[in-house]
């Protein structure tokens, strides 16, 4: 303490502590209190949960709009399927370059205004789209949409890691990425009402609608969200209890391997997310058949199952941890199942038609989104302080390899006329994900459980400390909060 401090100052310091310790002793159990969690309550955690899981839905809507439409946009245009593989690697380069950008924006300014800005230039994006005369206003607006669509992600790993503690990020991230398969599951159904396959002029009428419906979703955020909900931790005044208890960096070997294998991670998969999302329904109408309509009810069945994957996923994983299994542990299983299911892909293009595609279809779509709320947790114990960064960087390098997969694709089926590789590759590459996630990722601390615990109502308040090193972290945070106060 400082020597300057009053003598009264010193008397009434002491008073407190002596106090504090009493109570941290009898009346309660103690464990430190976590404020890097936002103090308010649970339910209003989970709501937040459920709008990152609409703008995703949002994120989705505007961006499969053009899959989906692709087989009739693509002739009525005049374009080919290398045009379109172009646009695509236009996409995810723009992706790329902007989840660098917004991946340093929200690390430095708060999500609470980043956030929604971003859902509206995406949806003006989108809906510029439905203006689109050719190869190159087309492109443009996808760019445009890319790029401003990559801010989803850095800016909702940002708000769950804000808000909920490592133990229920999973099931946080799975809210937020089954918005993907919600947006999946409604644009066929707005495709079905909106889209005229007797008149192919009327692709553009979707456009229109799905970008005028992302402004909805603002009204929402800035009606529950304060601006000091989501206050970076990193960015508080030294000196004050966030700044005192925002954890040590990983030692530099560490962070550097763990973000190498990260990287392997996302991109592997990308890998099966994407061809399945961009090149299932030409695969459908171009190999199996499949018309337009059909195409459509498809795919809201593999969304709908792709959802029910990545819920899963996080319930498990939450259960698991909360059963007593390690945090690293239940979500490297849960992790494990998915890269299995999706391992079927490579069988895809010799199984039969009929039900036993469409089930080997939706099983693949069931892991292949599983996976990700899981990768997402594992980015998140990566580091507090530059999580934006870590996910923009993470998100760019991804996007460039998915801007070569996608061309790749492209190019494969136009000189060879088959989809065969792309499935092989999309069906291995998470397992060889899951590979690099055991062999390097090293040991693992699992987060000591820092909320406060308070007796139930009704029970005796005399209890005493579980642990010695319980009440000296108790009056460690007392002291540091005396001192801050002071």
């Amino acid at each position: 303490m400082d020597a300057g401090k009053s003598p009264l100052w010193r008397v009434n310091s002491t008073l407190i502590l002596a106090s504090a310790s009493l109570l941290v002793r009898v009346h309660m159990p103690v464990s430190v209190p976590d404020i890097r969690l936002n103090p308010r309550g649970t339910s209003w955690r989970w709501w937040v949960c459920c709008l990152l899981m609409m703008a995703t839905m949002i994120n989705y809507m505007d961006r499969l709009t053009l899959n989906l439409l692709g087989p009739v946009i693509i002739p009525d245009l005049g374009l080919d399927i290398r045009d379109y593989g172009s646009i695509e690697m236009g996409f995810a380069l723009a992706f790329a370059g902007g989840a660098l950008v917004f991946g340093l924006i929200v690390d430095r300014w708060n999500v609470f205004w980043v956030y929604p800005l971003a859902v509206l230039a995406w949806s003006a994006a989108g809906l510029c789209t439905g203006f689109a005369q050719g190869f190159l206003t087309l492109l443009l607006c996808r760019v445009l949409l890319g790029a401003a669509e990559s801010a989803n992600w850095p800016c909702a790993l940002r708000t769950t890691q804000r808000i909920l503690p490592p133990g229920d990020r999973a099931m946080g991230n799975s809210l937020l990425q089954s918005g993907a398969s919600v947006g999946a599951i409604i644009i066929p159904l707005v495709l079905l009402v909106l889209f005229d396959k007797t008149r192919p002029s009327t692709w553009r009428l979707p456009f229109f609608v799905v970008g005028a419906f992302g402004a909805s979703w603002v009204v929402f955020w800035w009606a529950s969200v304060r601006r000091g909900d989501l206050a970076l931790m990193h960015l508080a005044p030294a000196g004050t209890l966030e700044a005192a208890h925002a954890p040590p960096p990983l030692p530099r070997p560490v962070f550097v391997r763990r973000f190498c294998v990260l990287l392997v991670l996302v991109v592997s998969i990308n890998m099966t997310w994407h061809f399945l999302r961009a090149w299932g329904p030409f695969y459908l109408q171009e190999r199996r058949g499949f018309t337009p309509d059909d195409t459509f009810r498809f795919f809201m069945a593999y969304y709908l199952f792709t959802d029910a994957g990545a819920l899963a996923a996080g319930f498990i994983a939450l259960r698991l941890a909360r059963g007593g299994m390690a945090v690293h542990s239940s979500r490297r299983a849960v992790f494990l199942a998915g890269a299995l299911l999706v391992g079927l892909c490579a069988f895809v293009p010799i199984l039969p038609g009929g039900w036993i595609l469409v089930g080997s279809f939706v099983i693949v779509g069931f892991g292949s989104l599983a996976v990700f709320p899981i990768y997402y947790s594992f980015s998140q114990d990566l580091t507090i302080r530059n999580q934006g960064k870590v996910t923009g960087l993470l998100g760019c390098c991804c996007w460039i390899a998915m801007a070569l997969w996608q061309k790749g694709i492209s190019e494969v089926v136009h000189f060879t006329g088959s989809y065969t590789p792309a499935f092989i590759i999309s069906g291995l590459a998470p397992l060889i994900g899951f590979t690099v996630l055991v062999l390097f990722w090293g040991p693992t601390e699992e987060p000591v459980k820092t909320q406060v615990q308070l007796p139930p109502v009704g029970e005796p308040r005399l209890r005493l400390a579980k642990s010695d090193e319980q009440i000296m972290a108790g009056e460690e945070a007392i002291v540091e909060a005396v001192e801050a106060r002071g």
